[in-house]
Parts: C-alpha cells; sequence; structure tokens
C-alpha cells in the first residue's frame, strides 16, 4: 500500500464545526458550485457516500466507513479503477480552530506506481486546500 499525505491545513473553525460538516456529505451542497466542471463531471452525494467521474480517471465512489468523532472521518472506495482508502483528520488547535490532514492509502500495482504517485499526491494535497476554504458553519 502506497501512502500519500497532505500538509496539515489551518482551519478557523473549532472542530465540532468542521467535523459535523465532513462527517455528512449531504453538506457537499454548499460547495457544489466550487466544483470544476472541467475536471469532475456527474457529482452525487447523500450522507454517506460521494460519487464524481474524474476525467481522465472515470467514475469514483466513495462511501464514509468510519466516522470518530471530532476526529477522523474514514472513506472506503466502492468503485474505483484502483481501490485506495482516504481519511480526513481534524484536530482542535484552540475553541475556535482546528488543523486538518488528508491521507490517502491506495493499493497501486508496482508497474503504475511511478506513473500515478505524482499526481495522486498532487490530488490530495488539491482537496486538503478546498477543504481548508469551506466555511464550516
Amino acid at each position: 500500500m502506497a501512502k500519500f499525505e497532505s500538509s496539515i491545513k489551518q482551519i478557523p473553525y473549532a472542530v465540532e464545526d468542521v467535523y459535523r460538516n465532513l462527517s455528512d456529505l449531504r453538506n457537499l451542497e454548499r460547495v457544489r458550485d466550487r466544483v470544476p466542471e472541467d475536471k469532475i463531471q456527474d457529482f452525487q452525494f447523500d450522507a454517506d457516500s460521494v460519487s464524481v467521474n474524474v476525467s481522465p480517471v472515470g467514475n469514483i465512489r466513495l462511501r464514509i466507513c468510519d466516522r470518530e468523532e471530532n476526529r477522523c472521518v474514514k472513506f472506503e472506495t466502492e468503485q474505483s479503477p484502483m481501490p485506495f482508502n482516504l481519511w480526513i483528520q481534524v484536530l482542535p488547535v484552540s475553541a475556535t480552530a482546528s488543523k486538518m490532514r488528508v491521507t490517502v492509502k491506495a493499493d497501486i500495482p508496482f508497474m503504475l506506481k511511478g506513473m500515478v504517485s505524482g499526481p495522486l499526491q498532487d490530488g490530495v494535497e488539491k482537496i486538503a486546500d478546498a477543504l481548508a476554504l469551506v466555511p464550516y458553519v
């Protein structure tokens, strides 16, 4: 398994607010207009899952498999060209601020590792950047 981690992102919201929003994927409705339509199509979600069509990767569907209150939301793939798990970890910094890190563990075939490692690391960092900009109110 290959592991990819984002840098730690500072978020100006309490950890309870961040966790509450991340653990219910229906809250993605508030950021739907920020999704780049040239890169992501068929963006759909419910409380526990999200699916997108990412060019040139294809259809990806993730489901929340574990929630640790005010700490972590874990996802697993239900549909993907390559199986992977994704974690969004949040920790309090103060009563009104928190920090976040996104981690992906992927089962990458040896022959593809050199080709996909860079784009995967970049994607993990972009996910973390986008999540750091969400208004968690």
